[in-house]
């Protein structure tokens, strides 16, 4: 324990000093009646038991008093410990990825419920999150912000339920409201291009990380069922190719309707970023986080900081003990 003004320690000893060999000077006595014959009071056990009882309470109480003053000298010179504080953040970006056309509505459920408990326990990342059909939609950009992120998780949850008719809803307007939430902007062009363009989904993804954060490892945790309805700009091939280009690794989660065929050109495309595919068993959606948190950190150590914090606990303990007893003794000493 370290003092901030600890030249207030030695004025308190001072102080201490001087209230021990300090001797009030006995004035002449004046007046009251003086009472004779007191030797037999005097040597009588009794009154020799509680004089020596009031000598040594009154002792107590003086060492009281002491201690108390001393302790209350402690508290003005502000004792205070220093710890140096090593911080040491995960560097990472991750995004997720989602195909919010029908057919992955039940892998998508599952991969939002284990996705918030992660996002939870996140420190130092950021997160973000991408929905695409015919067109992509960015509904958080990279942000800390781990509430925000997981208050979209749960209503992207609820869009899910809706569109699945396994939700409760109010009324018709809230209905509305919260399906077109996944389906807002998604849907845009698909008379034209058709839907689930998953390259397309796949490349605009990539290009919401930062090329400025060059240190930072980029993750996009992505999910389809690969199976394209429509013309898109870019392949899912062509994507996984920009994907490794741009130093993103890519997580793979495919549905359970999913063919052999759209699967093997999935986990071939994945693998391309140094990624992994992963089945939509239970089991799987779970091992998709967990593997993240194993094997993609690159850390990022914060210079060491210097903290300092008072510390008056223990001396505050030991006045008010000190103080607390004091009264008691005192009771003692006037009975």
């Amino acid at each position: 324990m370290a003092l901030r003004y600890p030249f207030l320690i030695i004025v308190g000893l001072l102080f201490i000093i001087f209230c021990i060999f300090f001797k009030k000077k006995k004035l002449p006595y004046k007046k009251g009646v003086k009472v004779a014959n007191t030797s037999f009071i005097k040597e009588h056990p009794y009154y020799k038991n509680k004089l020596r009882v009031y000598k040594f309470l009154l002792l107590i109480s003086k060492i009281l008093c002491l201690i108390a003053i001393f302790v209350s000298f402690i508290l003005l010179a502000r004792p205070y410990k220093t710890q140096v504080i090593n911080d040491t953040e995960y560097n990472r970006d991750i995004f997720l990825c989602m195909d919010v056309s029908a057919s992955v509505n039940s892998l998508n459920s599952q991969l939002v419920d284990n996705l918030k408990e992660t996002v939870n326990s996140l420190k130092g990342e950021r997160f973000g999150i991408s929905i695409f059909n015919t067109s992509s939609v960015t509904l958080v950009p990279l942000t800390e912000d781990y509430e925000y992120v997981t208050s979209v998780l749960d209503q992207i949850k609820k869009s899910i339920e809706y569109s699945s008719n396994s939700g409760t809803y109010n009324n018709e307007d809230d209905y509305l409201t919260v399906i077109s939430y996944i389906y807002s902007g998604t849907n845009l062009g698909s008379e034209e291009r058709g839907s689930s363009l998953i390259g397309d989904g796949l490349a605009s993804c990539v290009y919401n990380f930062s090329k400025k954060d060059k240190d930072r490892t980029k993750i996009i945790i992505f999910s389809t069922d690969n199976s394209l309805a429509g013309t898109p700009l870019i392949t899912l091939e062509q994507a996984a190719q920009i994907s490794k280009r741009e130093n993103v690794i890519v997580y793979g989660l495919g549905s359970e309707t999913i063919s052999r065929k759209d699967k093997d050109e999935y986990q071939k495309a994945v693998e391309i970023t140094n990624g992994k595919y992963y089945d939509s068993k239970e089991s799987s959606v779970k091992s998709i986080v967990d593997d993240i948190e194993k094997t993609s950190k690159s850390v990022r150590k914060k210079e060491n900081e210097i903290r300092e914090t008072d510390t008056p606990l223990i001396p505050f303990i030991v006045l008010l003990i000190s103080i607390f007893t004091l009264i008691i003794v005192n009771k003692k000493v006037i009975s």
